[in-house]
């Protein structure tokens, strides 16, 4: 399997799978993105105790590439430290933004190193960082 095929199964495995598009009871925080460019509208939230990312899930709609990459940032973040947590979702931006990030920013990205070619494709890097900025929004709040 080549890496097209691996980076087109993740988004549909992910946008299709609704595992963290759900809503959570009493959320700590929320925040709702939204791109006018594509529909894309999607509300993050997070559950947090004693620094540490308890719950995490999203709803609303947009494009597989938006849907996949909140899915995959909950995948990642839940259980994780709000410190460890707020790198995770700094290097993915910046590998969006086609800044450098290190092999072990890389390492800790998970399956998010797979949407890693969305930022040659810019109509697609909001899709790709809606809830991720909702996040970070959130992490600036705490």
């Amino acid at each position: 399997m080549d890496y097209n095929e691996i980076y087109t199964s993740l988004i549909m495995e992910h946008n299709k799978s609704g595992h963290n598009k759900r809503e959570i009871e009493n959320p700590d925080y929320v925040e709702r993105g939204h791109n006018p460019n594509c529909g894309d509208d999607i509300t993050v939230q997070l559950k947090v105790k004693d620094g540490k990312i308890v719950d995490g899930a999203f709803i609303g709609i947009g494009c597989a590439i938006s849907q996949a990459s909140a899915s995959i940032l909950f995948d990642i973040i839940i259980g994780k430290d709000v410190d460890e947590a707020k790198h995770i979702v700094e290097s993915y931006l910046k590998m969006i933004k086609k800044e450098e990030i290190s092999e072990e920013e890389k390492e800790r990205l998970e399956d998010a190193i797979m949407l890693e070619n969305i930022s040659n494709m810019p109509a697609r890097v909001k899709c790709a960082t809606l809830a991720w900025n909702g996040v970070k929004i959130i992490f600036d709040k705490i």
